[in-house]
């Protein structure tokens, strides 16, 4: 009787040690005698001592911090670029069995893809367009990780640092364009003004005794202010039109 107690105390231990749980957002990749026999689900789940193990796998989206990379653009600039790359495990089995650490794999593969995509652009092009480098990069991180169960979900430069004599050169450049901005606009309207002046000029000629009026009208003006003292030539229009009287 005490030996068919002690049978049965020993398989309520080996029971309660078999029970493995697996939460909902894991999955558990199963071996038996060292060959893979299948994905856990969660919840509780036997795995026998000895015979069978099992591995763990997150199955949550992952951000992994890119460290700084030194790179040197296609126009032989030197940056330091680094990043966060957005993943998640797609296929626990191919996670566990194609790659020793797929977190260290797709932290690697990521600096060596960023390190290469900023050597193919200008520094222009990789300060304006980060959105579209950033797709390249994800596309090329994520079709080297399919083998590995791994789907990128989204790749975000983060920062762009430049040398100190860059940084100089970039803001000359920058208040160079601003000042030929500047004199550009100031030259369009000069000569949108010239020409509603020889419109102006043009319409006052035409009509007779149109520039008396605008010479008395500016007269006016002109004197409404007392403390003003007023120089100024009559034009022979205005003499012209006393001759005619």
């Amino acid at each position: 009787m005490s030996q068919i107690y002690i049978v049965l105390v020993f398989l309520f231990f080996v029971l309660l040690i078999s029970i493995k749980q697996i939460n909902q957002y894991q999955r558990g990749v199963k071996f038996t005698l060292g060959k893979y026999t299948g994905i856990m689900e969660p919840g509780w789940r036997i795995v026998v001592p000895i015979f069978q193990s099992y591995q763990k796998i997150d199955m949550r989206t992952k951000a992994v911090d890119v460290p700084d990379q030194e790179a040197i653009t296609k126009d032989n600039i030197s940056v330091r670029v680094n990043a966060v790359i957005y993943y998640k495990v797609r296929f626990a089995e191919k996670a566990v069995i194609e790659v020793e650490d797929f977190r260290y794999a797709v932290s690697q593969l990521a600096q060596t893809t960023m390190r290469n995509m900023v050597g193919e652009v200008n520094l222009d092009e990789l300060l304006s367009s980060r959105e579209q480098i950033a797709e390249r990069i994800r596309l090329i991180v994520d079709k080297a990780s399919d083998a590995w169960g791994i789907e990128v979900q989204s790749v975000e430069l983060k920062d762009v640092t430049l040398p100190e004599e860059m940084k100089r050169v970039i803001g000359k450049q920058a208040e160079a364009e601003r000042e030929k901005r500047s004199v550009i606009i100031k030259a369009e309207g000069e000569v949108i003004a010239a020409k509603n002046l020889a419109i102006a000029a043009a319409t006052l000629s035409a009509s007779p005794g149109a520039l008396h009026l605008r010479t008395l009208n500016t007269i006016n003006d002109v004197s409404s202010d007392q403390s003003n003292t007023i120089v100024f030539a009559v034009p022979l229009e205005v003499l012209k039109a006393f001759e005619k009287k």
